[in-house]
């Protein structure tokens, strides 16, 4: 089953660094004003080796600036290394007390760690790029257990070892845990069961791809090079927010009838116009819906429209509609706002809101070992990047 193990994690000095200086969001989700903000906050944001800039005066590119900086921030003591090996329980806490819990460590790559859906080609490419020139983990992905009761094997009533709050609210802490028995029970634990990719795909699949570069150049030799850093939190409905990511359809070629393009696979309910009154109401009740300037629509999924798609998800679905549309028409949006928004301004013709998959969703499709669709997924909250860093020696 899958394997996970201490390390020894890399972290700012809290006495050198306000943490909530220093981090930032996962590097899928940050646009180009908000890492130009976060870099400005601190000359040792980690937004700077997680989403570098080449240095175009010394001629040295996005992912040697990278490993450049990464360097230098250990070497004048920004960065230190933990003295052992060590688990690092995490929580984030929302505004409104939402708590997910789980524990960073080294999770070893292999035939239990189960992606649950389907990655693009690009987004590999660049964290392969990155992980080569750093030689570093620098943000987990997220890992979700099916053993029961792993939260309670590293539940602790200390305060953490460092916290900070991010930009929306949101409340992280970190613990440090290295003692042998915590250590083996929390393994023991992720040990009785796969453990499914929830978010970070991208970097699960750039750390096999590195893993066989390595083996293959060292002479098929074991290393840290066989595992990645994962945050990994127990598959329950307390421990998780699961949301949906949204279309939205522009440039369709000229006489597009939207309605009807949906109206091969689903049932059309009227529910009035386009207005903001009638959308935030779709919206904030996780309809299945389409919106477009001449009104809004609740989408019921025809019995044929299951069996065509082979799927239960609305992504499929959705994707089933959209096969009679160019590939580059639709977009993603991660909240039905921002699609709506997208609408409004004109850069949209249509938004498609989806509703969110369930938790026993991901556990029925992780049992029968099948990926999802690309952008199903969208949980929250995030990570932060710059909590702790693994190297790889």
């Amino acid at each position: 089953m899958a394997t996970i193990q201490p390390f020894r994690g890399v972290r700012y000095d809290p006495g050198t660094v306000p943490l909530g200086q220093v981090i930032a969001p996962p590097y899928d989700v940050i646009g180009s004003a908000e890492r130009l903000r976060l870099a400005n906050r601190h000359p040792a944001n980690s937004v700077l080796v997680e989403l570098p800039e080449p240095d175009l005066h010394g001629g040295v590119d996005r992912y040697q600036r990278a490993a450049t900086l990464l360097a230098a921030w250990l070497e004048h003591h920004v960065l230190a290394t933990d003295p052992a090996p060590s688990l690092y329980p995490y929580r984030m806490t929302t505004r409104d007390g939402r708590s997910t819990t789980g524990i960073i460590g080294a999770l070893a790559i292999d035939e239990d760690v189960l992606p649950h859906e389907e990655t693009m080609a690009k987004p590999r490419s660049d964290r392969l790029d990155l992980l080569r020139a750093t030689g570093a983990n620098l943000s987990p992905i997220w890992g979700l257990s099916l053993a029961n009761g792993l939260t309670a094997t590293f539940a602790s009533s200390r305060p953490p070892a460092v916290e900070a709050y991010d930009d929306a609210g949101v409340h992280h802490q970190l613990w440090v845990v290295d003692d042998p028995r915590t250590v083996a029970e929390v393994a023991e634990a992720v040990a009785t069961s796969p453990v499914v990719v929830a978010d970070g795909h991208h970097r699960y699949e750039t750390a096999k791809t590195y893993r066989r570069e390595v083996r293959s150049a060292n002479g098929d030799r074991p290393g840290d090079h066989d595992a990645v850093m994962a945050l990994v939190v127990e598959l329950s409905e307390d421990q998780l927010t699961v949301g949906a990511i949204h279309r939205t359809l522009a440039n369709l070629p000229y006489g597009t009838d939207v309605v009807a393009v949906f109206g091969k696979w689903f049932d059309l309910v009227r529910a009035g116009p386009g207005s903001d009154r009638i959308v935030a109401a779709l919206g904030e009740s996780q309809s299945l819906a389409l919106v477009t300037p001449q009104g809004a629509w609740m989408l019921n999924p025809k019995p044929e429209a299951y069996e065509a798609a082979d799927s239960d998800l609305d992504a499929s679905l959705v994707s089933l509609a959209l096969s009679r549309v160019p590939d580059q028409c639709s977009t993603h949006q991660h909240t039905w706002q921002e699609a709506y928004e997208t609408l409004k301004v004109g850069t949209a013709q249509a938004a498609v809101f989806l509703r969110p998959v369930t938790v026993a969703q991901i556990a029925e499709w992780a049992a029968a070992r099948r990926r999802m669709p690309p952008k199903t997924t969208f949980f929250s909250p995030k990570p932060a990047t710059g909590m702790v860093f693994r190297r790889l020696h």
